[in-house]
């Protein structure tokens, strides 16, 4: 039996938002997380190119050895959460979204108890009704050597957005399509905000290093 590598965990939201203009941003809030509280921010553009912008060289080099990205760069990321209202900046990116009530699935989701959603074996649960429902794996492995559990604690739709990158407006808000390609698990074709706790293990090794 292989033994249990390196595990870190990171509690926080992903949001998702799709764009008229072809252009998918995922963005990664995670007030706690091993390397402190941070956001990251995901593009893929019409064209496929995979953009990682992140907050520090660590957090990049992190990121960018579990997920695949065509371009990483650092700078500074912000969030603000005020309302249902998530304003987001980043590197030539700005992001404004704002989200509704919580469906059927959300409620249900928002039901479970916090240490029970932190468990990998929860994600494992939850893998088939996710892919059935949403689209959307909740375990699996972008790159060798990790595995990843994703254990959602709410969700809720994403009403309204409007963004920008690299100076051009991204168009009206629109679903999450074609599916984004940054590991495993895409975001769920309707843009949405999940509370989510992220889990990752390496085998072995530095729980830091690229991989």
């Amino acid at each position: 039996m292989r033994g249990r590598g390196q595990r870190l965990t990171f509690d926080g939201w992903i949001a998702a938002v799709g764009t008229s203009s072809g252009t998918r941003v995922v963005v990664g809030h995670w007030p706690r997380s091993p390397f402190g509280p941070f956001s990251d921010v995901m593009v893929e553009g019409p064209d496929g190119w995979r953009t990682l912008l992140a907050p520090t060289a660590r957090t990049a080099d992190y990121i960018a050895g579990v997920y695949h990205f065509d371009e990483v760069r650092t700078g500074p990321v912000g969030v603000r959460v005020r309302d249902g209202a998530w304003d987001v900046g980043a590197r030539r990116l700005d992001l404004h979204f704002r989200v509704g009530r919580p469906g059927v699935l959300g409620l249900a989701l928002g039901a479970v108890p916090r240490p029970l959603a932190r468990r990998p074996l929860w994600a494992a649960v939850t893998d088939v009704p996710s892919r059935l429902l949403v689209g959307v794996r909740t375990r699996g492995s972008s790159r060798p050597g990790y595995r990843q559990w994703y254990a959602a604690g709410g969700l809720w739709p994403i009403t309204t957005a409007r963004a920008a990158f690299e100076g051009a407006d991204l168009g009206a808000l629109a679903p999450v399509a074609p599916p984004v390609r940054f590991g495993f698990a895409s975001a769920p074709a309707a843009p949405a905000l999940v509370r989510v706790c992220s889990t990752v293990e390496r085998a072995g090794g530095d729980p830091f290093a690229a991989g």
